[in-house]
């Protein structure tokens, strides 16, 4: 898949939002799925399901790309992905993934590269997580995000440390808690 067909629906994506239910296979012949999305100010990232990460048949590769608005318009910094999960799209229980919410994939692009010194560099982070069922939303400061059927979460931030994203329940009530300021899984 080219790069320039990525970059469109991402910025799609940051204009419109994700679809309405959550697309929970390949509807068309774009060659990704639209997974999730979050918005925190001047700074977004967007995560997408790409068949066959490795060009193993049955491997899912997801990739989440960071942007910063920039006198009103999307500016992409880049991003990067991984393998998937086996099922990628089937959510998994507490039980299965040892907890509520969990951190599997995270990163940092620079959004000021241009600058003429080395120091003072700005960066926009990124975390994915994956939900449990009886989760219904994650908190992040003041966000709340809404979490689709296959469970994938997407969280950015500008600020040098990382959040707290809480997971809770359809009454809102705090079932776990993950500190993105250690951005590993």
């Amino acid at each position: 898949m080219n790069d320039e067909k990525v970059t469109e629906e991402f910025l799609r994506l940051l204009r419109d939002g994700l679809p309405t239910p959550a697309p929970t296979a390949f509807e068309d012949d774009r060659g990704f799925l639209p997974l999730a999305l979050d918005v925190e100010g001047d700074v977004a990232v967007v995560s997408l399901l790409l068949p066959e990460g490795d060009g193993v048949p049955g491997d899912f590769f997801i990739e989440g790309w960071t942007f910063h608005r920039h006198n009103g318009e999307w500016m992409a910094l880049g991003g990067g992905g991984g393998l998937a999960p086996e099922q990628p799209l089937i959510r998994r229980s507490a039980a299965e993934m040892g907890r509520h919410l969990r951190l599997y994939g995270s990163g940092s692009t620079v959004r000021n590269a241009g600058r003429l010194l080395p120091w003072g560099a700005k960066f926009v982070y990124q975390a994915r997580l994956r939900a449990a069922p009886e989760v219904a939303q994650v908190r992040v400061g003041k966000r709340l995000l809404e979490v689709p059927e296959h469970g994938h979460v997407v969280v950015a931030w500008g600020a040098r440390r990382g959040p707290v994203a809480e997971a809770l329940d359809a009454d809102g009530a705090v079932l776990d808690k993950v500190d993105l300021n250690r951005r590993r899984p």
